[in-house]
């Protein structure tokens, strides 16, 4: 069973089943968030799961700190650019790894969500990306690298120059990516255990959210909100989740 669920959370994490036979699911009416849990028997737990995400994270609750340094070791890789139904998504090819508390978990994809999933202090942000990573275990990791607008982001340049306009499209990235490039220059961060913010919303996700967001274009955002107008979460219940502080 746990494998089953582990194979069925990181290919909805991925995104890369498009035209399977899940239920349809979407952000707004009768198949939105508030009905998730009703769509299909797998997704029950987006209704009964105790510890799902995103969560707005109370810094004044924060309880301490991590005992490990997260470690990142990114590389410049080439990419398909996929537009899955639900978000845009991209799959660098060997784009590195992130190491939490003695595991290493694989780069798989990184896609995007507006506005911010995840919020502080009440507060959201235009734009989240969310690197999904997978250890050898089929454990799963996902760092959330907040957006304010600003400056046009340097590393999204070509992902964010062709969007692929439909859902079902892919294209190769122009060029190479780095991820690590995405990440701000202070590393501090608010880490926890959550859960997928898409069906089956499947829990023991290990998240990083990172506490300094970085910069977007008004031009990118409006490029990607041309095509999701809003495809976000609403926070969920921490129901007293430790929240700690990583480095």
């Amino acid at each position: 069973m746990k494998t089953r669920i582990a194979i069925a959370a990181l290919g909805t994490l991925l995104f890369t089943s498009f035209s399977n036979a899940a239920a349809h699911w979407t952000y707004q009416g009768k198949t939105g968030t508030s009905q998730w849990a009703n769509l299909e028997a797998d997704y029950a737990v987006c209704g009964t799961g105790q510890r799902q995400s995103p969560i707005n994270i109370e810094t004044r609750k924060v309880t301490g700190t991590a005992a490990q340094v997260i470690g990142v070791s990114y590389a410049p890789a080439n990419a398909d650019v996929v537009n899955n139904g639900h978000t845009i998504q991209v799959e660098p090819a060997n784009g590195g790894t992130l190491t939490i508390d003695g595991v290493e978990y694989k780069l798989a994809q990184f896609h995007f969500h507006t506005p911010s999933e995840e919020k502080i202090d009440g507060k959201s942000y235009p734009l989240v990306a969310h690197l999904v990573h997978k250890s050898a275990e089929g454990k799963l990791a996902v760092i959330a690298v907040l957006f304010r607008t600003g400056k046009a982001n340097a590393t999204l340049k070509p992902v964010f120059a062709s969007l692929p306009a439909k859902a079902g499209d892919k294209h190769v990235l122009d060029g190479t990516i780095n991820v690590g490039d995405l990440l701000p220059a202070k590393r501090d961060n608010y880490t926890f255990i959550g859960s997928l913010t898409t069906p089956p919303c499947s829990e023991d996700v290990r998240w990083v959210v990172m506490k300094t967001p970085v910069s977007i274009s008004s031009a990118q955002l409006a490029a990607f909100r041309k095509l999701y107008k809003m495809n976000a979460r609403p926070v969920q219940a921490v129901n007293g989740r430790e929240v700690l502080v990583g480095r």
